[in-house]
């Protein structure tokens, strides 16, 4: 069992920025594909970026496509979700995610962060 912990959420204004961070102490973590997700009340979870096991290759949501950031640190066994100009509209429920080849989709997900709230103020 892979357990992630999240960590960077609160309220912030819009046209801010907040960093999330998603650590494991888990030794094979570089064996695994990372995501962030994100659940806003009401709707269901979707997609917002994921980061290949070597960090190489990254996709995002296209809403946030120039806007936020992920990024891994393998020797830390950490990853990040950089968020610059947010909007109220990225008020949601951030949930870290891994997986064992991609992640895209809940689909690719084998483990679960127990979320973090973002609230973005007009």
């Amino acid at each position: 069992q892979v357990q992630l912990v999240e960590s960077g959420g609160g309220v912030v204004q819009a046209g801010g920025s907040q960093r999330l961070s998603c650590a494991t102490s888990e030794r094979t973590f570089s064996r695994y594909a990372m995501g962030w997700f994100r659940q806003a009340p009401g709707k269901e979870r979707e997609f917002v970026a994921g980061i290949r096991r070597s960090g190489g290759r990254t996709s995002y949501k296209d809403s946030v496509k120039g806007r936020f950031t992920i990024s891994r640190d393998n020797a830390k066994n950490t990853v990040y979700l950089q968020m610059n100009s947010l909007k109220p509209e990225d008020t949601a429920v951030y949930y870290c995610a891994a997986g064992l080849l991609v992640v895209t989709g809940v689909e690719d997900v084998n483990y679960w962060g127990q979320g973090t709230q973002v609230t973005v103020s007009s």
